[in-house]
């Protein structure tokens, strides 16, 4: 990912810059996403490549930066909080919804895109193009988010190897 481009884009942060700012959004910030990184390190990395490739293939950008930046605004630890009526796959898209239109007013499009993100892990298609292409880049950050995870892992636990062999030697 482009990590910092995103604050440099006066067009990206005109678009979000108004939800960045609320501590709701803010508070994402606390909590771990995929191993290493923040739920907002994860949401900003979503909602900007999907901006991104939304404004490439002239598609509605706008909607695609807000609803990518509020597509998992929830505030539990999804390894640890298990519902009766779902799997956190099911509920937490029902979640981040209802809680981002407490934030802000959202179209059809956005309440699609925040509600269809899980889409492969549910059965819950996309309507729109947008959603589609916040679902894919939202599978392709949790996939690269986890694997960084587990290749820094290897690295420690291969270092910690060549120092029980060096002293070994």
């Amino acid at each position: 990912m482009k990590s910092l481009d995103w604050k440099n884009d006066s067009e990206y942060m005109a678009i979000v810059g108004d939800l960045l700012e609320k501590k709701e959004v803010q508070k994402l910030d606390n909590y771990t996403q995929h191993h290493n990184g923040t739920r907002l390190d994860h949401c900003i990395s979503v909602s900007y490549e999907s901006y991104l490739l939304a404004k490439k293939h002239n598609l509605d950008a706008v909607s695609t930066a807000r609803a990518g930046l509020l597509h998992d605004l929830f505030y539990y630890d999804w390894r640890t909080t298990k519902f009766t009526l779902g799997s956190h796959a099911f509920i937490h898209p029902r979640v981040a919804l209802r809680n981002a239109e407490k934030l802000t007013v959202l179209n059809d499009k956005e309440k699609d895109i925040i509600l269809k993100h899980m889409w492969g892990a549910t059965i819950a298609r996309p309507k729109y193009f947008e959603s589609s292409i916040v679902s894919f880049v939202d599978d392709e950050q949790a996939i690269t988010e986890y694997f960084d995870h587990v290749r820094k892992e290897f690295k420690m636990k291969l270092m910690k190897y060549k120092e029980k062999v060096i002293k070994f030697i």
